[in-house]
C-alpha cells in the first residue's frame, strides 16, 4: 500500500484539518477552515482505500460495510485525537470520511456560547436542543454542557451517541456512555431503557425519528433535563421539524407537551474568521418563556422571530443579528456572514446600510 492511515491522521491533526477524505483517483484531501485542500499528490487506488478502511474497521463494522453500504464508528490516534469514521461503498470501492474530534474540550467562553447556557445546565428537567447543520460545532457545544454540569453538579449523566466521539470522565457526576450499535441497537431503545438505570441528565445524540423524539419528550416531562440534536437552522424551524415528525391527529398534543417540557433551542453554525486563520461560531437562542410556549401551544411559530428580537435582556439572539455583530465586530467577512445567514437578502441590506451610515459619518468628520 502506498499510504498508511497514521500519516493521514497525523496531517490532519497537524495542520487543523476537521475533516480527511478519502476517496479513490483523488489525492486525499483535508477541510481547513471550511475548504477542502489537496494533502501531497499521491492518488488513491481502489486497494488503497480498501487497505486504509481495513487498517482501521473492526470486522463487525466491516460486515456492516458489506451489508449495509456504510458503518459509522469512533478511533483514538494516540492520546491526541479521536476521529469519527464514515466508511461507504460508492460505484463499486470504497470511501471514507474521517472527522477529528479534538480531545481538548472547549469552554462556553472559548466557543462563544452566550453565557446563559450554563443557567439551562443547572435546570433540573425539561429539554435543551442543540442544532445545525452538518459541521456546524453541535457536539462540540453539547460535550461543553456535559463537561460543566460534569465540574458543578453530582448527578448521573447517559450519553447516547453514534459513535460516542468525545470521552468523559467521571468527576463530580457518574457518566455512562453508550454507543448505538455497540451497546444498544437504537436511540428509542436506549431512551426507554435509560429510565430504568436512574438517570438526571440524558444526552440524545440524534432525534432522528418519531420514537426518539416522543420518548425525549416524555423524558424531560418526567422530572430529567434532557440534551438533544436536530439538523434544523433556526428555532422556529427546530419546533416545526418536532411536531411534524408527529401524525396529524398526534400534533395538537405534542404541542401542548413541547411547550411545557421546552426550555430552549441554540441553533449554531461556523464561518472562516476575517483573518482566514480559524473559524467562529454564531448562534441563534431562544429561550421557552410564557410568550414562545403560547406560540408553540397556538401552531404560530412563524412569530416567533419577532420575540426572539425583543427578548435581547432575556439572553435571546437571533441567528441573522448575531452574524450581523460578528461582521461589525470585524471578525467575519461580509459574504461569509451573508451565506449563513437564515434571510441572506436582509441581512445584505442590513450590512449595506451600516456600512453607508459609517462612510457618510466618516464623510461628516473629514469635513
Amino acid at each position: 500500500m502506498g499510504i498508511e492511515i497514521d500519516s493521514l491522521l497525523a496531517a490532519a491533526v497537524k495542520n487543523g484539518g476537521s475533516d480527511l477524505h478519502l476517496r479513490v483517483g483523488s489525492p486525499p484531501r483535508l477541510r481547513i477552515r471550511g475548504h477542502l485542500r489537496v494533502l501531497g499528490n499521491y492518488v488513491l487506488t481502489p486497494d488503497d482505500t480498501l487497505g486504509l478502511m481495513r487498517s482501521i474497521t473492526s470486522d463487525k463494522h466491516q460486515a456492516e460495510l458489506q451489508e449495509m453500504g456504510g458503518a459509522d464508528f469512533s478511533i483514538a490516534y494516540q492520546d491526541i485525537a479521536r476521529f469519527r469514521v464514515a466508511v461507504f461503498r460508492h460505484q463499486g470501492v470504497v470511501g471514507m470520511v474521517l472527522r477529528q474530534i479534538p480531545n481538548t474540550i472547549l469552554t462556553f467562553e472559548q466557543m462563544g456560547i452566550p453565557l446563559i447556557v450554563k443557567e439551562l445546565c443547572m435546570r433540573p428537567r425539561g429539554m435543551v436542543l442543540v442544532t445545525g447543520p452538518t459541521g456546524s460545532g453541535k457536539t462540540t457545544t453539547l460535550c461543553s454542557m456535559i463537561h460543566y454540569i460534569n465540574e458543578m453538579r453530582q448527578d448521573h449523566i447517559i450519553t447516547i451517541e453514534d459513535p460516542i466521539e468525545f470521552v468523559h470522565q467521571h468527576n463530580k457526576c457518574v457518566i455512562t456512555q453508550r454507543e448505538i450499535g455497540m451497546d444498544t441497537p437504537s436511540f428509542s431503545e436506549a431512551l426507554r431503557r435509560a429510565l430504568r438505570q436512574d438517570p438526571d441528565i440524558i444526552l440524545v445524540g440524534e432525534m432522528r425519528d418519531l420514537e426518539t423524539i416522543d420518548a425525549a419528550v416524555t423524558a424531560a416531562e418526567t422530572g430529567h433535563l434532557v440534551f438533544g440534536t436536530l439538523h434544523t437552522t433556526s428555532a422556529s424551524k427546530t419546533i416545526n421539524r418536532l411536531i411534524d415528525a408527529f401524525p396529524t391527529q398526534q400534533q395538537e398534543q405534542i404541542r401542548a407537551q413541547l411547550s411545557v417540557s421546552l426550555l430552549a433551542v441554540l441553533c449554531q453554525t461556523l464561518l472562516p474568521t476575517l483573518d482566514g486563520k480559524g473559524r467562529k461560531a454564531a448562534y441563534e437562542l431562544m429561550i421557552c418563556t410564557p410568550a414562545i410556549q403560547n406560540l408553540i401551544r397556538e401552531n404560530e411559530t412563524f412569530k416567533m422571530d419577532s420575540i426572539i428580537q425583543t427578548s435581547a435582556k432575556m439572553g435571546m439572539v437571533l441567528l441573522d443579528d448575531f452574524l450581523f455583530s460578528l461582521y461589525v465586530s470585524k471578525q467575519v467577512r461580509r459574504d461569509e456572514a451573508i451565506q449563513k445567514a437564515n434571510y441572506p437578502d436582509q441581512l445584505e441590506l442590513k450590512i449595506d446600510h451600516y456600512n453607508a451610515n459609517l462612510e457618510a459619518e466618516r464623510a461628516r468628520t473629514r469635513k
